[in-house]
């Protein structure tokens, strides 16, 4: 008989994800005396020991992280064959996870999503935000089935289609009590290196991370996501490039001052994304439904100005 099952593989993905037995018991909602037990009996079946206990917190060993290796395939590959063979049962997904940028609301989807209810209301909707690479991530780890909304192109290597909804220009901004706000020349390196950048971490856990707007040696603000850029620069707290949509109200309002720069940031196209070769019917309305009427312009005109000014 097997000595590792599929439940104990998703625990022990879980708390190296999470670092931590209580974090993984949070998130799998289960009461951390059965997380540690199930760690515990796995170990001793296996005759190896997974993790490094450093009080709440633990890592991988080496034989923990060759488990975990090829153990994500397997979990992926089950989760594959699960989706399968409700689909052939019924042709619609259990489930429909439709993630996005950070940058994008998905408050924004609603007639879109009470047009679904009406047609597909057995199907359980999960909206998820991501920033950066995070969202392509998603995808191709099959934490979303799809993507209105990632920011630039795709990872190479393929497994996914992908189509264009829209494109967002950029503008540089300061509060105006930052000291940047009276400069009265286009702002180089030298004129941004001394302060401080606000950026948004990359949400990506396989694929590589990106950095944007950073220079080499520059004292950084990393914040989780565009609302809380946008709003910590609106305090003066940094300096970054910001969506029009976002920036121009507030820059109309005074509350931000538009900077021209040396090395201004290039419009960033989004797509909408899925992976190859899965045509359930819930993704299939869902594919119709953002073609016919693309959500991208009313996704990112949000009104950050009234919620944070």
């Amino acid at each position: 008989m097997l000595k590792l099952s599929l439940d104990a593989l998703e625990i022990v993905e879980t708390i190296a994800r999470k670092g931590s037995f209580a974090g993984a018991a949070k998130e799998l909602f289960r009461v951390p005396s059965t997380i540690s037990y199930t760690v515990s009996k796995l170990e001793d079946d296996l005759g190896v020991r997974l993790f490094d206990r450093f009080g709440p917190k633990v890592a991988l060993t080496a034989a923990g992280k060759e488990l975990l290796k090829e153990g994500r395939y397997l979990l992926r590959a089950a989760g594959d064959l699960e989706s399968r063979v409700r689909r052939v049962a019924s042709g619609w997904e259990t489930e429909l996870a439709i993630g996005m940028d950070s940058m994008l609301g998905p408050s924004s989807l609603q007639p879109d999503i009470e047009a679904f209810y009406a047609v597909a209301d057995q199907t359980r909707l999960r909206l998820v935000r991501e920033v950066l690479s995070g969202t392509w991530d998603a995808l191709l780890d099959r934490r979303v089935d799809l993507l209105v909304g990632a920011a630039g192109e795709g990872p190479s290597g393929g497994g996914y289609t992908a189509e264009p909804i829209g494109a967002s220009a950029f503008v540089f901004a300061v509060a105006p009590s930052h000291p940047l706000a009276a400069a009265g020349h286009p702002l180089d390196k030298s004129d941004l290196l001394p302060y401080r950048a606000v950026a948004v971490s990359d949400s990506a856990r396989q694929l590589g991370t990106r950095t944007v707007g950073l220079l080499f040696g520059q004292d950084s603000l990393a914040v989780p996501d565009m609302e809380t850029k946008y709003a910590f620069q609106l305090q003066g707290l940094g300096f970054g490039f910001l969506p029009e949509a976002w920036a121009r109200p507030a820059i109309e309002a005074g509350l931000l001052v538009e900077k021209s720069v040396v090395e201004p940031k290039p419009d960033e196209t989004f797509y909408l994304a899925w992976r190859s070769g899965e045509e359930g019917a819930a993704l299939t309305w869902w594919l119709r439904r953002m073609r016919e009427d693309s959500p991208f312009a009313r996704m990112i005109a949000r009104p950050c100005v009234q919620v944070y000014g």
